[in-house]
């Protein structure tokens, strides 16, 4: 069944909740927000387009997760906490076949991280979703790019490279990320691409523990560049300590592994910069939220990033989505 924008619209905005912080939400010009007393605004926009972001063939329940997943880990990497968002769609042809569970993977992330759909756009074009989150942080509580101080540890959170080893997989025709895996360890590295997991409740708890952050997008090597770049030090990584999960190993082998770890991008751990006095704490912080927060590095004078101990060349290469 094909829907005109107002029907498409409609499909939408049926799936939303009114809330005491939005005035007016879908179906004006513009929605109306009642941000808290004491809080500043955080805002970010991504967008995700067929087959460089995500595999054309990708299920729409899973585009529509990560859509939302990507917009989510910046606020996560800023220490905010989530509360509206756009969505602007492109679609070749509107069908509630496609839209109907698109709607269902992004509402399903939507609803558990607290986040409000509260307008956007639609079109006809090329596959293309297009979302800008905004969320609320105390004034003077964000995370920052540029606050790394020489002599933190560099810590990462949970399994880095993950995902771009299920790119890797699919890349080579060994995975298919349309349905599930028999093998377990395929498995988990395809639900770590298409449903990454946005790291809200680490990045609420960091706030007053680390001094700069940013969400690895591009890849730990490339976006530990940016915080290093943006604090005016150096990042100093060491290989060894790079925690790579089983699965990882498992499906490709310890070098790849360790290559998509340092360079791979979609995984939307938190990278961030804490100092020495915090690691018990952060080892606490580790233990209640039941995800690992691994120290990989220390930050130094000078310039730039450096890998000891890597396979490779060391450098910050940077992840290129689905580069031919």
């Amino acid at each position: 069944m094909s829907l005109d924008e107002f029907v498409l619209i409609e499909r939408i905005a049926r799936r939303t909740h009114a809330r005491d912080d939005i005035a007016l939400g879908i179906g004006d010009d513009a929605a109306l927000l009642r941000p808290a007393a004491d809080q500043q605004l955080a805002v970010t926009a991504d967008t995700l387009n067929a087959g460089v972001h995500f595999p054309a063939e990708s299920a729409p329940a899973d585009i529509g997760w990560k859509a939302l997943a990507v917009n989510l880990s910046d606020l996560a990497a800023m220490g905010a906490a989530p509360a509206w968002c756009t969505l602007s769609l492109s679609l070749p042809q509107a069908e509630a076949a496609w839209l109907d569970p698109f709607a269902d993977g992004l509402f399903a992330l939507a609803d558990a991280s607290g986040i409000a759909v509260v307008g956007g756009d639609t079109t006809r074009g090329p596959l293309s979703i297009s979302i800008t989150a905004m969320g609320q942080v105390p004034a003077g509580q964000a995370l920052r790019r540029d606050g790394a101080r020489v002599g933190d540890d560099i810590w990462i959170s949970g399994h880095p490279g993950e995902a771009a080893g299920a790119l890797r997989l699919w890349q080579q025709g060994r995975l298919d990320v349309r349905h599930a895996a028999a093998d377990a360890a395929h498995e988990r590295l395809r639900q770590r691409l298409q449903r990454p997991t946005p790291r809200l409740e680490l990045g609420l708890a960091l706030r007053g523990l680390a001094h700069a952050a940013a969400d690895v997008s591009d890849g730990l090597l490339a976006d530990l560049g940016h915080i290093a770049a943006r604090s005016g030090v150096a990042a100093v990584v060491q290989a060894d300590a790079m925690p790579l999960s089983p699965a990882l190993r498992a499906a490709l082998g310890f070098d790849a592994a360790l290559d998509c770890a340092l360079r791979g991008g979609d995984d939307y751990e938190l990278c961030f910069t804490a100092a020495p006095e915090w690691r018990e704490a952060l080892g606490a912080l580790s233990s209640s939220l039941a995800l690992p927060l691994t120290r990989v590095g220390v930050i130094a004078e000078g310039r730039g990033v450096r890998c000891k101990g890597d396979a490779g060349d060391g450098r910050a290469s940077g992840y290129r989505h689905f580069a031919e």
